[in-house]
């Protein structure tokens, strides 16, 4: 498989239980190909005991400050992104 996303700048936010330990959200802004053109995008991955689970998208459990979390880090990192264009 090809890589077509190259993050710039990424930070972890741990995930809450359901999650099982030793999951996270990576926040990460970068350059992602789409249609042969690179764009600078935000990109949220699910990460489990270190490996980006490619297939499986990111989820926030109701009752839990994980989406919280991980607005906030998009908001860091985009205004770094802005800043960056």
């Amino acid at each position: 498989m090809a890589k077509t996303f190259y993050p710039r700048k990424s930070v972890y936010v741990e995930a809450s239980e359901p999650h099982p330990v030793g999951t996270a959200y990576k926040v990460s802004v970068g350059n992602e190909e789409w249609e042969g053109c690179f764009k600078l995008v935000v990109k949220v991955q699910l990460v489990v005991n270190g490996k980006i689970q490619g297939r499986k998208s990111p989820s926030y459990p109701i009752g839990t400050d994980d989406f919280k979390r991980v607005s906030e880090a998009i908001d860091t990192l985009m205004a770094i992104g802005e800043n960056q264009r």
